[in-house]
């Protein structure tokens, strides 16, 4: 195929649909010791991270994952005060978590100093400085030992990790042995939040029903959500799991009243309206859902690969 003149990010969707943008500048190119960085200047979207080929998060779109990523999770709790993130590198995962004057003190783990520096430079209007934040402690390790031997207790666990590629550094932290680790160090009605992938009509199976289907069998109770995430392409699927309660299910004017309550502001797409619509998913999600019996393990784990 022959795109019209100049650079272009020609990214697979699937291994039958690629998406492509106009490269207006490449900012940084590089190779950390567990992942290609790339960094560009889009046409379209902006500035956005590129991890091992795939698209992470673009200015233009950024604040939908996002925002739909942590305020869920965040509304669900009583009261968060001890945050953990798993991943978020571009720190707009610490930005969303800090809009909640509740929060006490965050934990962030990535195995990939560079990234975050390189975050750091050039995605400043991701953090938004809250790197910075006195409540905020980055610890560089593998998540998987961290939550193995921290001690620590936490509200809310956000996993805000790139997709389970083959060769990539998050493929094992989608794992059912991963979860259960997650469970312990969960307060008793502390709530997860992991980034699920790709819910279009064509994708549904690369990842999300596994990965619900395996936070299933150690959480007391399970949700999927969905919006639309330009950028990507597709619908993006979340998991929510509980660790010893139902969720209670709020009404839209309880969810507002909850926002206004807490004094959480600068939100351009979560409100209660929203809130509804990401976890009303159509029929062939809910129908693949209870299709999907896929138990991911570290002896039989899942890989999402693509070529273009």
């Amino acid at each position: 195929m022959n795109f019209p003149d100049g650079e272009w990010i020609i990214e697979p969707i699937s291994n039958d649909l690629i998406q492509a943008e106009k490269v207006l500048s490449t900012l940084i190119e590089i190779k950390t010791d567990f992942q290609e960085v790339k960094i560009i200047e889009g046409s379209c979207f902006g500035k956005s991270l590129i991890l091992d080929g795939k698209t992470q998060s673009t200015e233009l779109d950024e604040y939908i994952y996002h925002e739909s990523l942590v305020h869920p999770a965040m509304i669900c709790h009583q009261l968060p005060k001890k945050i953990l993130i798993i991943g978020g590198g571009e720190g707009a995962t610490l930005r969303e978590i800090l809009k909640h004057p509740s929060v006490e003190s965050i934990v962030m783990v990535d195995i990939d100093q560079k990234l975050i520096d390189i975050c750091k430079e050039y995605l400043p209007n991701h953090h938004q400085g809250s790197f910075d934040d006195s409540r905020v402690s980055i610890v560089i390790e593998d998540a998987f030992k961290f939550v193995e031997n921290t001690s620590q207790k936490f509200d809310v666990i956000i996993v805000d990790v790139p997709d389970p590629l083959e060769f990539g550094p998050a493929h094992h932290l989608f794992t059912l042995e991963f979860y259960e680790k997650i469970n312990t160090i969960l307060q008793n009605k502390g709530i997860l939040c992991v980034q699920a992938g790709a819910t279009g009509l064509s994708f549904i199976h690369q990842s999300f029903t596994a990965v619900l289907n395996t936070m299933s069998k150690i959480f007391c109770d399970t949700k999927g959500f969905h919006t639309f995430i330009p950028s990507f392409g597709t619908t993006w699927g979340f998991g929510l799991s509980i660790k010893s309660a139902i969720f209670d299910q709020k009404e839209k004017s309880q969810i507002n009243q909850m926002i206004k309550t807490r004094k959480i502001s600068k939100l351009n797409f979560y409100d209660g309206e929203t809130h509804l619509s990401l976890f009303n998913l159509p029929k062939y999600v809910r129908d693949s859902l209870k299709e999907d019996e896929r138990i991911i393990t570290m002896s039989n784990p899942l890989f999402v690969n693509f070529e273009t």
